[in-house]
C-alpha cells in the first residue's frame, strides 16, 4: 500500500464503531480512522437494546431464511449473509472474549444479560486500535474534492474543516444527513416509523392487560398480509411479536393511513372460520354435557376466551347441547375474523426503528460504495433496510459494517 488512507466514520452508534474496527483489520492498521459523533455519547441504541440487556442478532444461520426477516433490503441482504451472518457475529465476540447465549425465541444476549459488556469490548477495541470518537461534532457538509489525494471536505458546525480519503456513513435514522446526501443526488426513501405497538379504539378487550394469546395471526383488512406469533395485551391495545410484526411489514401503509385502519385477528392459529364452525358443530353431539367456556380445543387464556364468549352474545355457562347454528357462525367469525379498530401508533420500549433512508438502488451492494459518489460508503440503518425487532437491525449493522470493509480494502490494496 502507497498512500495511507484517512477515513472518516460519521456516527459512534453500533454501526460507526463496529465499521471502524472492520476497516482497522482489513487494513492491517494501515489507515488513519477517526469516528465523528454528533451527540456526547457512544453506542446509545446497544445500551437500550433489549430492556438493557443488548440483543446483538439472532440465532437463525440459514441466509435465505435470515433475510426474509427484513421488510425491506432482504433481496440485498441474502446475498450479503452468505459473507457475514450471526454465525460470524458470534465468533467474532468469543475472540474479543465475549459469550453469547440463545433464548428460547433464537434472540442472543451476553451472557452476563448486560448490555454494557458489548459496549465495553468495543470501546477496549477502538482503544487498543488507537481509534479516536470526537464527541459532539455535527455535520454540515459533504464536499466532494477533484483531482485531489483526499476525495472529500467534511464541514462541521462551528466551521471546522477536514479533509478525508473515505467516508463511511453510520448515521442511522438522521435527517439532517440524509438532506447533506441528497446534495450528493442521493435519493432518501421517505423515512416512516416501523416496530410500534398498535393502540386501539376504546375497547374493554384492554380490561385484559398482560394477557397473552401464544398463537395468533394479525392483518390489515381488507388486503394486508397476515403475521402470525405471540399477542400481548396492553392498557392501550396490543404488542407482542406478531402485531410487533405488523408494524414492520405495513409500516408505509399504516403511515399513508394516518394508523387508522381496521385489523382483522385470528386467535386460533390461522384456523379457518369453517374448520372452526365445524369442530363445534361435533361439539355439540359428543361433549353435549360440557360447558362451552372450558375452552379444551384453542389453548386460550380463559379471561380471554370469557371475553370472546361475551363478544359473541353466549352465556359462559352455556353447554355445547345449546349452541345454535348462529351462536356456532360468530363464535367462530369472533375467534377468526374479530375486527378491531386501530386509532394512533404506539411506541416499542425505546427502541425505535425507521423504514426509509438512503435508496438501495444507489449502493453496489458487493462494497457498500455509493454508485454516485466514489470513496462514499453506507452502513446500517442509514440505508433504507430495516429488520423486525429479535436482533435482525444489528445483525444488519455488522453484515454491512464488514462488507464496507472489505470494499475499502479493495480500494487501497492491489
Amino acid at each position: 500500500m502507497g498512500h495511507k488512507p484517512k477515513i472518516a466514520v460519521i456516527g459512534a452508534g453500533a454501526s460507526g464503531c463496529f465499521a471502524a474496527l472492520q476497516i482497522y483489520e482489513s487494513l492491517e492498521g494501515n489507515a488513519t480512522i477517526q469516528i465523528f459523533e454528533r451527540s456526547k455519547e457512544p453506542l446509545t441504541k446497544l445500551r437500550i437494546s433489549g430492556g438493557g440487556r443488548c440483543n446483538v442478532t439472532h440465532q437463525l444461520f440459514d441466509p435465505e431464511l435470515l433475510s426474509l426477516r427484513y421488510p425491506r433490503g432482504q433481496k440485498e441482504l441474502r446475498w450479503a449473509f452468505e459473507r457475514f451472518q450471526p454465525k460470524d457475529t458470534i465468533e467474532w465476540f468469543a475472540k474479543r472474549g465475549v459469550t453469547l447465549k440463545a433464548e428460547a425465541d433464537g434472540r442472543m444476549f451476553p451472557i452476563t444479560d448486560k448490555s454494557e459488556t458489548i459496549i465495553n469490548c468495543f470501546l477496549n477495541e477502538l482503544q487498543k486500535y488507537k481509534i479516536p470518537i470526537h464527541f459532539e461534532q455535527g455535520l454540515v457538509g459533504i464536499y466532494q474534492l477533484e483531482n485531489q489525494i483526499e476525495r472529500f471536505r467534511l464541514l462541521w458546525e462551528g466551521g471546522k474543516e477536514e479533509f478525508f480519503d473515505i467516508v463511511v456513513m453510520a448515521t442511522g435514522s438522521n435527517r439532517k444527513v440524509w438532506s447533506i446526501l441528497e446534495k450528493l443526488n442521493h435519493t432518501i426513501v421517505d423515512p416512516v416509523p416501523s416496530l410500534f405497538t398498535l393502540t386501539l379504539a376504546n375497547t374493554d378487550l384492554m380490561e385484559l392487560t398482560g394477557l397473552v394469546v401464544p398463537n395468533a395471526e394479525i392483518k390489515i383488512v381488507p388486503k394486508g398480509k397476515a403475521q402470525s406469533g405471540p399477542i400481548l395485551i396492553t392498557h392501550w391495545g396490543l404488542s407482542g411479536p406478531a402485531a410487533l410484526r405488523l408494524s414492520a411489514w405495513e409500516a408505509r401503509t399504516l403511515f399513508e393511513a394516518n394508523y387508522k385502519v381496521e385489523l382483522s385477528l385470528n386467535w386460533v392459529g390461522g384456523q379457518s372460520t369453517q374448520i372452526v364452525e365445524e369442530t363445534y358443530s361435533k361439539k355439540k353431539e359428543s361433549s353435549a354435557s360440557e360447558k362451552v367456556s372450558a375452552n379444551p380445543d384453542w389453548k386460550l387464556p380463559s379471561r380471554f376466551f370469557d371475553w370472546i364468549l361475551k363478544e359473541s352474545n353466549i352465556q359462559a355457562n352455556k353447554r355445547y347441547s345449546d349452541l345454535s347454528k348462529s351462536d356456532i357462525r360468530v363464535l367462530s367469525l369472533n375467534l377468526t375474523q374479530k375486527k378491531l379498530q386501530m386509532v394512533a401508533k404506539g411506541v416499542f420500549k425505546d427502541e425505535f426503528v425507521t423504514a426509509g433512508g438512503v435508496n438501495r438502488k444507489e449502493i453496489q451492494f458487493q462494497t457498500m460504495e455509493s454508485k454516485l459518489c466514489p470513496g462514499l460508503y453506507f452502513v446500517g440503518e442509514v440505508i433504507d433496510i430495516d429488520g423486525i425487532t429479535g436482533g435482525f437491525n444489528f445483525q444488519n449493522a455488522w453484515t454491512t459494517s464488514v462488507i464496507a470493509a472489505q470494499g475499502i480494502r479493495k480500494t487501497f490494496v492491489i
